[in-house]
């Protein structure tokens, strides 16, 4: 640490469970120096990630967006001058009045996601969108799926303390990769293994940097979770190892459950995982041998059209074995629902019209598009406006998107950081804050904190904040409510007293509050969050209280009890590989895409496939290919690696556009069906072909 360095407090607001509690160099009004995790917050441990941990090489970097811009060229030209803050809000909230006026309300949709997790940057664009009418969005690229089947079974987004995985016995770290993604699980799987002996299991698609760590990894098929699930329950109930005298007390149909598994053997769920019999009855002895097991479920293994019925399976284990009466023991997927927000200032919640049509998030290409279906009976969107997201980058189906974005039609307002992928198709582009040059205040989703993130220094060239940002454009056009006149501080003060929590007071002095409820309610020792107490084996698909969207998908074909959902975008002769798009070490989605130490870590775009696989295609280690579906096509290099099963292909990490020769990223082949129970996206489920690229441009 420099000497004449001042250490202050922060929290990382990227899109990461994490939310990791921060110490911050600041070397003057306007630098940081080094980033550290704290080793006050019980959860963070002192350990984040490489990225943030280097984050004066993004918040200092040069080629910062620093003042508004307009485009002067054709869309996607690049072509900009600077202009003045009041041109680019004038002419922005001109252009939302004019498609109001021509189009109604409904043509405006403002759109967002968690380019930075604070809620009063985040989630005030919401106000914005209510109290003027603009058209909903359902956020459906992340959290659907998995949150649906988490509480599909338990009634609520909770479980036991994340830091009860230093007392477990057994610690199985399902569907993610937190070497790459969230390093604080494995903080505390670490813990386990020292203090107690504990085992790790890790289950994935791949030999990640994860798996390499475990004591028992299980290298599965994607999306043949659930199969792996109920064959682990059969042998659960086979074996005698289920807890009778948990289930009767606590679950719905024990009995019926247990005859559902009789034919879910090793064998028939070997066939679908691509285990073999040995490795399914090692997890599940291991897990019926150690009731103190924490089942720590991630968000890539539901990435699939059957991830919400794969999270119900996982999570059902634990239920099985009666984990949750133990320290250590159950399953945890989020924590989102101990906060008990009371948001209605930030976002604007009691202008909200149910009227309003809600579009899907995920489906930007169809809306843009002009999708019927999509539009549901309204008016095309005319105008956007956009923050904490690049969805040019990040959405599936990414041609559509494109063809959307192309429109000379449609208008669109981007508030960034970098000029990225949207920015670029943008008519005015606004220059953004990053989170240690604003104030608000965060969540953990995989621990129990509130925390604090103060302004520590100033912005950079005339960057504003989205919360001045969107208190200007309501002004402009003529939008009211009390949160528009209001401080960040001020919203963040009033929400925290909402909320049930201490105030700012407590919050600036402490940094953080922990908010984990105590062992009986975080175990669901006094029941499940259903009005029986009773945890669902057999859920009611339709309805959900956390998600508060009615059913969509293909819902009425989703299996009664927890089973292996046949549902995925299976391989057939033309398209004999299964495509996971996983996360890389040094990107968060398509944040640190700028920074010079994550693009050498990650390198190029590669499409990381077994040997065998690649020799039966003729092609070589290094080699150019071009991989494609009904949706595109894509460039990339081949990479051998045999820590896949045959017939999958990983390709790690949301690598910009720009770095795809043609300029066609991954999600140019990934797909915007609409998933069960309440949406979503597939990103992990795409069937693909392979050929060598021998120049031609276009090769089908």
């Amino acid at each position: 640490m420099s000497q004449s360095a001042e250490i202050h407090y922060s929290v990382c607001p990227h899109d990461c469970p994490s939310a990791c509690a921060l110490e911050v160099e600041r070397l003057d009004s306007r630098t940081i120096g080094r980033v550290r995790g704290s080793h006050l917050n019980s959860y963070t441990d002192g350990v984040i990630c490489e990225k943030v941990a280097r984050y004066a090489e993004r918040i200092h970097h040069p080629d910062r967006l620093l003042y508004p811009l307009k485009r002067k060229g054709g869309k996607g030209s690049g072509e900009f001058e600077r202009i003045s803050w009041k041109q680019a809000l004038d002419e922005t909230a001109q252009a939302l009045l004019q498609a109001e006026a021509d189009h109604g309300s409904e043509s405006v949709w403002p759109y967002y996601y968690a380019g930075t997790m604070g809620h009063i940057m985040r989630d005030g664009i919401n106000r914005l969108r209510h109290v003027k009418k603009y058209s909903g969005q359902h956020s459906t690229v992340c959290v659907t799926l998995a949150f649906a089947g988490f509480t599909a079974g338990t009634g609520r987004l909770a479980g036991p303390d994340p830091r009860e995985m230093a007392k477990s016995d057994v610690v199985v770290i399902w569907g993610t990769n937190p070497v790459n993604t969230q390093v604080n699980v494995m903080t505390h799987a670490i813990k386990a293994r020292k203090q107690n002996g504990a085992k790790i299991v890790v289950i994935d698609v791949y030999n990640n940097g994860t798996m390499e760590q475990a004591d028992l990894g299980l290298c599965l098929n994607p999306g043949s979770d659930g199969a792996l699930a109920c064959a682990v329950m059969h042998i659960l109930f086979r074996d005698g190892y289920a807890n009778w005298d948990y289930l009767v007390k606590y679950t719905d149909y024990p009995n019926e459950f247990e005859f559902h598994l009789k034919n879910k053997t090793p064998e028939w769920a070997a066939e679908l995982t691509g285990l073999s019999v040995e490795e399914i009855e090692a997890f599940a002895k291991l897990i019926g041998t150690h009731p103190r097991s924490y089942l720590r479920l991630g968000y890539g293994f539901t990435r699939s059209r059957n991830g919400a019925v794969n999270m119900h399976a996982a999570t059902s284990i634990a239920t099985v074995m009666g984990s949750w009466e133990h320290p250590g023991g159950g399953a945890f997927h989020n924590n989102g629902e101990i906060y008990n927000w009371d948001k209605t200032l930030i976002e604007g919640l009691d202008a909200r019209d149910p009227k309003i049509r809600v579009l899907d998030q995920a489906r930007i290409g169809p809306v843009l598009t002009h999708d019927p279906v999509d539009l549901q009976g309204g008016p095309p969107v005319k105008a956007m406006f956009i923050q904490n997201t690049n969805p040019l980058s990040i959405a599936p189906e990414q041609d559509k998107v494109k063809a959307g974005f192309a429109r000379e039609d449609l208008f669109v307002c981007v508030h960034e950081q970098f000029m990225t992928e949207t920015a670029l198709m943008a008519d005015i582009v606004l220059p953004a804050t990053m989170f240690l040059e604003h104030d608000d205040h965060y969540q953990g989703g995989g621990h129990q904190y509130i925390l604090q993130g103060p302004e520590i220094i100033k912005p950079p060239g005339e960057c504003r904040s989205n919360h001045e940002v969107i208190c200007d454009l309501a002004n402009r056009v003529g939008a009211t409510h009390p949160g528009f006149n209001m401080s960040a501080r001020e919203i963040t003060e009033h929400t925290l007293i909402a909320s049930g929590w201490p105030g700012l007071e407590t919050l600036d002095r402490e940094h953080w509050l922990d908010c984990q409820p105590d062992f009986a309610t975080a175990h669901y020792l006094e029941g499940f969050a259903h009005p029986d107490g009773k945890y669902r084996f057999k859920p009611d698909w339709t309805r959900n209280a956390w998600l508060k969207t009615d059913a969509m998908g293909p819902f009425e074909d989703m299996p009664e009890f927890p089973d292996y959902w046949a549902v995925t975008e299976a391989a057939d002769e033309n398209h004999p590989f299964r495509l996971v798009t996983s996360p890389a070490r040094g990107f968060l989605n398509s944040s640190f895409n700028e920074t010079p130490t994550s693009q050498k870590r990650e390198g190029p775009p590669a499409l990381m496939i077994n040997s065998q696989d690649a020799e039966s295609l003729g092609l070589a280690n290094g080699e150019n290919i071009l991989i494609g579906n009904e949706r595109g096509q894509v460039r990339l290099k081949l990479k051998f690696f045999n820590g896949v099963n045959h017939g999958v292909v990983i390709a790690e990490g949301l690598h910009p556009n720009h770095a795809y020769v043609d300029g066609k990223g991954i999600n140019t082949l990934t797909s915007a069906d609409v998933c069960a129970p309440h949406g979503g996206a597939a990103y992990h489920d795409t069937h693909i072909w392979i050929r060598r690229f021998d120049g031609v441009k276009d090769l089908t």
